[in-house]
């Protein structure tokens, strides 16, 4: 295989995402793909453990991440239950100057809902694809995506040269968006962080600064509902950190992205109250 040279003062960190897991070689070979363009280019985990096919999970994590790493840093993420199928393979550049290569499968769900991307592009495959694997079509993530990503990193491509503008609608994740309503803040429950079991919701402290009377140490109504199944009801303290609650004690609090969170003080609220994360999993907060 004849491989461009790459420039060398061009080089951006390239992180790779995936439901691959660690116990097979799938990562190894997208890894040993990228070495091979360029045996120089620096290459990081965000993560492998995404749930398979966890497109939800997948959006979030991405999105919770990117804005920590250098501008121009190229990432590519591999969750693709659609493999193989015509979905578009695209790489997107944010407004802060990261590019993400992936399927269009809702993993830009969030990033695009905070009015983050600068323009999308469809991967031209007639180009950018790992030589003689046009019949093999269930590894995108080493023909197609760690191919492109890795020599957009090294700059041996330009971003324009990935392929044709884009400019119609992206698939979405749809959720329950945060809000405001007669005292009561709504949202959904993100995700469960690990290993604490706490509920990770949308609703940013500015929301919940308008609940009329809000303050450190007073008692809040929560309600938490898998679609329409009622699946926890109670009052809670509102504190400042884990600690000012008694422990083994639920309690709500501002996590440090700027998020309101409720956890068991050394504890596991999920486990203990069963409670999971994701699009279906709705709350209420307001003053008891």
């Amino acid at each position: 295989m004849i491989v461009p040279k790459y420039n060398k003062y061009s080089m951006n960190p390239l992180v790779l995402m995936t439901d691959f897991g660690l116990k097979e070689h799938f990562v190894a070979v997208m890894k040993g793909v990228a070495l091979t363009i360029n045996p120089e280019i620096k290459i990081y985990d965000l993560t492998h453990l995404i749930s398979p096919f966890n497109t939800w999970e997948a959006a979030l994590t991405l999105n919770n991440t990117i804005g920590y790493w250098p501008s121009s840093t190229v990432f590519v993420s591999v969750v693709d239950p659609g493999v193989g199928t015509e979905r578009r393979s695209i790489i997107t550049l944010t407004k802060s100057g990261h590019y993400i290569v992936t399927p269009d499968n809702g993993i830009l769900t969030f990033i695009a809902d905070g009015g983050r991307i600068e323009a999308i592009r469809v991967i031209d495959e007639t180009r950018h694809r790992r030589p003689e694997s046009e019949n093999y079509n269930t590894f995108h993530g080493r023909d197609i995506y760690i191919y492109t990503g890795a020599k957009l990193a090294s700059g041996m491509i330009t971003y324009e040269d990935v392929g044709p503008l884009y400019s119609g609608e992206i698939v979405k994740i749809g959720y329950q968006k945060a809000k405001f309503h007669k005292g009561v803040v709504q949202g959904t429950i993100m995700k469960i962080e690990y290993p604490f079991g706490n509920l990770v919701t949308n609703i940013p402290y500015e929301l919940m600064r308008q609940i009329p009377g809000l303050d450190y140490n007073v008692k809040l109504y929560v309600e938490i509902k898998e679609k329409s199944k009622l699946r926890y009801e109670e009052t809670l303290p509102y504190v400042r950190s884990y600690g000012f609650a008694a422990a083994q004690s639920p309690l709500i609090y501002i996590d440090s992205s700027g998020y309101t969170g409720i956890a068991v003080n050394k504890g596991n609220f999920a486990k203990q109250y069963q409670i999971a994360g994701g699009h279906d999993w709705l709350i209420k907060i307001g003053m008891v």
